[in-house]
């Protein structure tokens, strides 16, 4: 038996008096109605309908249950209402995970302009450098380096590319000299991402086309982008760093770019936007699926549409 469908079939013979009369508003056939009624009872065992050739009235007992019937039933449009309109108005908690290498910089003002657009979502953001299953740790959206995602069918939508540059401070390059060709590069203290972000073997691409390899052994190491410019503002050695992090250390001459006749190979990264490919994407998925995509392609006219 289909409980709910009873109930309200059982309401609406109470409201109607009359079995007939249910089954026209409800579009369904007598026989029908008079089948759910009778299962209700004998569910509860119980009679619910005083029956006569004339009229149909409620037993105290089918009084008490049409009361019940009503409450529930008002209270699962109630839900059904709520979960509904999250399909269309994006509201509710949504959980990011992020690539921790890119977050401070990039990420933060959008976040601010998205919640500015749909103030009734809150955000959840984590940071991670690990690989990270999307489904199995309850995330909505990932903005990530697409192999650090591992899970079932995802959507997958490039962002940006994040470029690496070599750089050091002007006083240890002072100290120590400005390499000139990668593999004077050896010869240097070495500041690196941590090796599951990268791993030893850097290799640089010529503008002629030739590529040269050289093995760095890291004098300092760290998985974190802030805590690797912080150690190439203060002379520890020569970093590889996201370029959005360094432009303004670049353009006061607290950093000086290094190599740049050469292109660092597999540094840079591809970010993408991904999010589980489910047949039902809720309203604060899509909505921030969208915005991140418009953002990262035009940040000054989303924000002025916005205004």
């Amino acid at each position: 038996m289909n409980q709910l469908q009873a109930m309200r079939v059982f309401l609406k013979v109470a409201e109607t008096e009359s079995f007939g009369r249910a089954a026209a508003a409800l579009e369904i056939s007598n026989a029908v109605v008079t089948r759910y009624v009778s299962l209700l009872e004998a569910h509860l065992n119980t009679r619910l309908l005083n029956r006569t050739t004339r009229s149909v009235s409620l037993t105290e007992a089918g009084r008490t249950f049409a009361d019940g019937c009503r409450a529930v039933l008002e209270q699962v449009e109630s839900v059904e209402a709520s979960v509904a309109s999250t399909a269309v108005d994006p509201s509710g908690t949504l959980k990011l995970v992020a690539w921790a290498s890119f977050s401070l910089h990039e990420l933060t003002p959008m976040l601010r302009a998205f919640q500015e657009r749909h103030p009734s979502v809150k955000l959840r953001l984590t940071l991670l450098h690990r690989p990270v299953d999307l489904v199995d740790e309850g995330f909505d959206v990932g903005i990530v380096v697409p192999h650090l995602v591992h899970s079932g069918s995802l959507i997958q939508r490039p962002l940006f590319k994040v470029a690496a540059v070599m750089v050091a401070s002007p006083d240890y390059l002072a100290e120590y000299g400005i390499p000139d060709r990668p593999a004077l590069l050896s010869k240097h203290r070495f500041l690196a991402p941590s090796a599951d972000i990268h791993g030893s073997i850097w290799s640089f691409v010529a503008s002629s086309g030739t590529q040269e390899d050289v093995v760095l052994d890291p004098d300092y190491a760290v998985n974190s982008s802030p805590m690797l410019r912080q150690a190439a503002l203060s002379g520890m050695g020569i970093a590889v760093l996201p370029e959005s992090y360094v432009t303004q250390d670049l353009a006061s001459g607290a950093l000086v770019r290094l190599l740049q006749d050469y292109q660092l190979k597999d540094a840079d990264k591809e970010v993408s936007i991904v999010y589980p490919g489910r047949r039902f994407v809720s309203a604060k998925t899509r909505s921030f699926v969208d915005f991140a995509l418009g953002y990262f392609r035009d940040p000054v006219a989303l924000n002025a549409a916005s205004e």
